[in-house]
């Protein structure tokens, strides 16, 4: 009998856009939307027929449309999906690529098979004097400047006795690095808050096999990440404040901005401009 992670990880894949709807359904509550409380629930948040009043659609389609039984959603089922379920601008967005209903400013993969010139990257880094990087859809470090690499030593410092391409993945980088933990003040909220990114963030290629792998060595590896992974969270990567606790305990912020080259949007160039020691605190984020 298969386990409980592999189930959930298969039906993930098989079913994403029901998988999305039924955490969003689960975590309304009736008197949230303006419903009574009504009989006793035998399960969490709403029933699939008050999602479908609330979306102005009928059970049945609704139903149809969580249980993976049709992939035919116009662009206005999914608007009455997103306003009924109270979503918010990054679940909205996510919510339109898991049905196919792609933004035109996202790439689709068939796009991006190109090779990156990582030379021009390296060359774009490293004419920026703050820690700057460039990551690729699946969150691997694709070229950095000295500077993020002293900030982030564990993740872009050099390694000893390194033969071939080193593993420069964020996500691992925060699920098995110590540094990464002693980095960010409540690492668990932090985490939470990266995979909700990384979710919204590669949307646009949840069928690409490299990625799949990826998202299922990391919920077999880190119960941590599985369980922020089952909660279909979804959050924008936006700029921001960002306070680094370093290994002699002094904290240094930074103020975090993420660009995307226009003819390869799937690349993210983020750049991490230092702030004087007085600037007001915020939560540490990657």
């Amino acid at each position: 009998m298969p386990s409980t992670r592999s189930s959930s990880g298969q039906a993930d894949c098989e079913n994403r856009l029901g998988a999305f709807l039924r955490t969003r359904r689960d975590r309304l509550r009736p008197d949230e939307v303006g419903l009574p409380p009504g009989a006793r629930r035998r399960a969490p948040g709403l029933r699939r027929e008050e999602v479908a009043a609330l979306c102005q659609i009928s059970p049945t389609w609704y139903t149809w449309i969580e249980q993976g039984r049709t992939t035919a959603v116009s662009e206005a089922t999914l608007h009455a999906l997103a306003d009924g379920l109270r979503l918010t601008q990054a679940e909205r967005a996510y919510l339109f690529e898991l049905g196919g209903r792609s933004r035109d400013h996202l790439a689709s993969p068939q796009a991006m098979k190109d090779t990156p010139d990582r030379p021009a990257l390296q060359a774009l880094v490293d004419a920026i004097k703050a820690p700057a990087y460039v990551l690729d859809r699946h969150w691997d470090a694709l070229a950095w400047n000295r500077a993020a690499g002293r900030l982030f030593a564990s993740w872009l410092g050099p390694r000893r006795g390194e033969g071939g391409p080193a593993d420069r993945n964020l996500l691992r980088w925060l699920l098995v690095s110590p540094d990464a933990r002693a980095m960010l003040q409540d690492w668990p909220q932090r985490l939470r808050r990266v995979v909700a990114e990384y979710r919204a963030d590669t949307a646009a290629w949840g069928d690409d096999p490299a990625g799949q792998a990826l998202v299922s060595a990391l919920r077999t590896a880190s119960p941590d990440f599985d369980e922020a992974w089952r909660a279909q969270d979804v959050l924008a990567r936006e700029g921001g404040l960002r306070t680094f606790v370093m290994k002699d305990g002094s904290r240094c912020t930074y103020l975090q901005t993420t660009l995307h080259p226009a003819e390869r949007t799937d690349l993210k160039l983020t750049v991490l401009l230092p702030q004087p020691a007085d600037v007001s605190r915020s939560s540490p984020r990657l």
